[in-house]
């Protein structure tokens, strides 16, 4: 499993018109930018990231809505509660982007997630479309790094092997 670190400077392509959105278009881009990304069996189009997992979807009535997720690798405790809020509503208050939350998964655990929900009805261009994804996973990852700095031990558990 390949992780991406934020080195990298993303090269925005194509200058071609508006074309719809959709997963092939979304594969399309993660490749350009070098990217590794698995399907999963709902069709899901996701990647792993040193600091978090990465869905990417195209979504809506006509999949014009692009949802770029990120999911940071620590779980959390009940007691981690009211930190983890604290943390996301800070980031919110101070940040246009991405969004960020806590949901507790069916087991109990809870997570810290970002999200960045795009509109493109009218079409996106490839430039544009890596821009938003460029843009999502590197400003998530420096959330993300803000959370380990809050919850360093729970990093320390969930960080991959180098």
């Amino acid at each position: 499993m390949e992780f991406f670190m934020q080195d990298g400077v993303p090269v925005l392509a194509g200058t071609g018109g508006l074309a719809p959105l959709s997963k092939d278009r979304i594969k399309a881009a993660l490749e350009r930018e070098g990217w590794s990304y698995g399907v999963d069996g709902d069709g899901d189009i996701g990647g792993d990231w040193e600091l978090a997992t990465f869905f990417f979807f195209a979504t809506g009535e006509s999949d014009e809505l692009l949802c770029i997720r990120g999911t940071w690798r620590g779980e959390l405790e009940l007691a981690d509660f009211t930190r983890a809020v604290e943390l996301c509503n800070t980031w919110n208050a101070e940040q246009i982007w991405p969004k960020a939350y806590t949901r507790f998964d069916d087991d109990g655990a809870l997570h810290i997630l970002t999200e960045h929900n795009v509109d493109y009805e009218q079409g996106i261009t490839d430039g544009q479309l890596t821009q938003q994804l460029v843009c999502a996973v590197s400003t998530s990852i420096a959330f993300f790094e803000q959370v380990n700095e809050i919850f360093p031990e729970v990093w320390q558990r969930f960080r991959p092997e180098e």
